[in-house]
């Protein structure tokens, strides 16, 4: 008597519906994400409905896309102004969300084809093409400059010269950049999730590459969870909540992961300039509002406020967790200097791609007959830059002396199941 067949594995639910719904999710908390942010920050009193528009642009910024601002003021006048800045709160909301979206159809499996995945990733990103094609057309907007009552107002007056400012979006660049953007959220998160299928082929990164990148991600919501707790108990203690808040909801990671560069003793330039503002403490806002290029570093922030060591003392502690979290999830036959190397390299590009993302820079300015700064108390510059070498050299160190640390208390306890690679399913 023959054995009875054996039912064939049902096909992973990832059609066209499921792809439209994680594409939907991301969006749809990324633009509220992004309208409770301004709104605590007051943009829901921008003129002419510009709300809808600015939270639009926020998110456009928050994939990678460009904004060209533009300005006018007549023939004879001349206004400039420019901003580069990622909302990362935005950005996280959204990573996170298309992330989970993405790899729950593919759980409680250990292998997917190749072609399987990209088909999966190429569904989601026809119609992730489709939506930055909508922000991009969407996110457009001019404003009038107001300028008081004062002599400037009445020349801007006299020469037809009513300065305005406006933003739009660089389509083919937001389209490009958004695509990349979406395509960073699916590998890391096939790289970062344990439990994700890969195809045979790439079954050994699921014991090389998987431990370091996701201690790294480990590592940098930690971060921004410290800075949440941080916030709130300020906002709690000396008030301002709805500044508090609009930090939150645009810019916490900002924030977190600066403070991570700083502790491992990395230097930023910056300035602050006019009536622009930095959303950050006011300790940073002191030190950047110099006449000239203000330093930021531990021995910098510390000179003002001697608890800012805390920032190191906190690197210390999480870098070694993390590198016992990895060195765990790892193979037991590795030694602990091959640890070492890994975390390492994890940190250094960790490092390097928090450098790329936290850089800031916004100006603006106006100009009549040729004579600059007419606006006087209207231009201004901020920006933010890191020392982008030596930060990623020194995240380099820090991950050797931590993956070495952190991996030897990690062998005796080393958990069974996780000493190598996962076998090839039939």
């Amino acid at each position: 008597m023959s054995a009875p067949p054996v039912p064939a594995r049902p096909a992973a639910r990832h059609g066209w519906v499921r792809a439209l719904a994680t594409v939907l999710a991301g969006l749809v908390v990324m633009l509220v994400t992004a309208a409770l942010g301004l709104w605590a920050a007051g943009a829901a009193d921008l003129p002419d409905g510009a709300f809808a528009r600015v939270v639009t642009a926020t998110v456009v910024t928050a994939v990678g896309g460009t904004l060209k601002l533009s300005g006018d003021a007549g023939a004879l006048a001349r206004t400039r102004a420019g901003l580069t800045v990622m909302p990362l709160s935005v950005t996280l909301a959204g990573a996170l969300v298309i992330g989970a979206g993405f790899l729950r159809p593919l759980r409680h499996r250990a292998v997917a084809s190749a072609g399987e995945l990209a088909g999966w990733a190429a569904r989601l990103a026809v119609l992730w093409l489709l939506a930055l094609i909508g922000l991009a057309f969407a996110a457009r907007q001019t404003f009038a400059v107001d300028l008081g009552n004062g002599t400037l107002n009445d020349l801007t007056g006299l020469f037809d010269a009513a300065p305005t400012v406006g933003f739009t979006t660089n389509v083919p660049l937001t389209v490009l950049f958004g695509l990349l953007w979406l395509a960073g959220v699916l590998v890391l998160a096939l790289l970062v999730a344990s439990g994700a299928p890969l195809p045979g082929r790439l079954l050994r990164c699921h014991a090389s590459v998987r431990p370091p990148a996701h201690a790294m991600v480990v590592l940098l919501l930690a971060y921004v969870a410290l800075a949440l707790v941080v916030a709130l108990v300020s906002a709690a203690v000396r008030g301002h909540a709805a500044d508090t808040f609009a930090v939150i909801l645009l810019g916490l990671p900002n924030l977190a992961w600066l403070a991570l560069t700083l502790g491992l003793g990395a230097t930023w330039h910056g300035r602050v300039d006019g009536p622009f503002g930095l959303p950050v403490p006011h300790v940073l806002d002191e030190i950047l509002r110099t006449p000239g290029t203000g330093t930021l570093n531990l021995r910098t922030l510390t000179a003002y406020d001697g608890r800012m060591w805390w920032l190191l003392v906190a690197d210390v502690v999480l870098l070694l967790a993390v590198a016992f979290l990895m060195a765990v999830r790892s193979p037991v036959r590795l030694s602990p200097w091959r640890h070492a190397v890994r975390l390492a390299v994890a940190l250094a590009l960790t490092v390097l791609m928090v450098c790329l993302l936290c850089r800031m820079s916004a100006h603006y300015g106006l100009s009549l007959l040729g004579i600059g700064d007419l606006g006087g108390g209207l231009s201004g510059e901020v920006f933010l830059k890191p020392r982008l070498w030596q930060a990623v050299g020194l995240g380099a160190l820090w991950g050797l002396a931590a993956g070495f640390l952190g991996a030897l208390p990690a062998r005796p306890l080393h958990r069974r199941g996780r000493i190598g690679a996962p076998e090839p399913g039939p």
